[in-house]
């Protein structure tokens, strides 16, 4: 049985390029991935995924924190389901909108609002590196942000899985196409998330993928970087890492732009796709950088974070 993924990816009408120092990994190699992967968070509390209208009339607005259930603290979902449990009335205490809520449930009502709590957040992005000195990896190039709560959530762990992707939605102008995916459930993991930035995610790498990984290859300096071709590993169809043509446009302060060049790629996906980022770029056999966003109004046009840059950031 398959476990959808929801699909999770920060696509700006607006690239904002940051101005920022660069430290110097002289001789670095990694590994270059591009495998497609899921990602959960498990929450450091239980929260409505969207609004509800409650028999009183009363709305439980999405993104309301639930503390407790008649004396029961709440921090989980199994929290919520055993409070529930309990016949009768029920008083629920949130946290909505920077304040304090009370609201009263009969036991039947609250069955039905249990299907709209979650305690996690999950998607799908690409694996960008592993270190093979160190079992670190990096994945994404940015941040993941709930939906839900329109922000970077608190949370306890974390996981990636391994993906296979099962639909191409293509991108069109002003239409972010997706990536549709699933693991099975009986999958290992790959690795925890112990850090989820606006540089991307970054956690330790437990070798449960069985296939032989990659050669580490040099990486290459924003100083050395040049416009013109390269290339971007990522996964389009199943599991399987392919690579395609890209054409360099813009070097500057640790952030690239490229344009898709690939016509199979273009065919396929329209250009950059939500659940592309982190996308491993190559050029002249080298490690670039990772796609982090798309142009919306142009799908085939892309950006993207150096890989030094990246890893910079993964250490602070």
């Amino acid at each position: 049985m398959n476990r959808r993924w929801r699909q999770f990816v920060i696509l700006p009408m607006l690239i904002v390029f940051l101005c920022l120092p660069i430290q110097a990994f002289a001789a670095k190699k990694l590994i270059p991935m591009g495998e497609a992967i899921g990602i959960q968070l498990q929450l450091s509390h239980v929260f409505v995924a969207h609004d509800v209208l409650l028999a009183s009339n009363q709305w439980m607005k999405g993104g309301a924190v639930i503390e407790k259930i008649n004396d029961t603290t709440v921090k989980t979902l199994d929290d919520a389901k055993q409070a529930i449990a309990q016949q009768g009335q029920q008083t629920w205490t949130m946290k909505s909108e920077g304040k304090q809520v009370t609201v009263e449930l009969k036991d039947k009502e609250a069955e039905h609002v249990i299907s709209f709590l979650k305690d996690e957040t999950d998607g799908v992005g690409t694996l960008t590196y592993i270190d093979p000195e160190t079992k670190n990896y990096g994945a994404l190039g940015h941040q993941i942000v709930d939906s839900t709560l329109q922000e970077a959530p608190v949370f306890r762990a974390g996981s990636i899985f391994l993906a296979s992707i099962q639909q191409i939605r293509k991108s069109t102008p002003g239409q972010p196409g997706y990536k549709i995916s699933s693991i099975e459930k009986h999958q290992e993991r790959l690795g925890s998330i112990d850090k989820n930035t606006v540089y991307g995610i970054f956690g330790r790498w437990e070798d449960s993928y069985q296939q032989r990984l990659p050669k580490a290859i040099e990486i290459m300096h924003e100083k050395d970087i040049k416009t013109g071709k390269a290339q971007i590993y990522t996964a389009i169809e199943g599991s399987k890492v392919e690579t395609f043509s890209i054409d360099i446009t813009k070097v500057e302060n640790g952030r690239l732009e490229f344009v898709v060049s690939d016509q199979k790629l273009i065919e396929k996906t329209g250009g950059i796709l939500q659940g592309m980022s982190g996308s491993p770029i190559i050029q002249d056999g080298r490690f670039v950088g990772a796609v982090t966003h798309m142009f919306v109004e142009e799908p085939k046009k892309g950006a993207a974070i150096t890989v030094a840059e990246m890893l910079n950031k993964s250490h602070e």
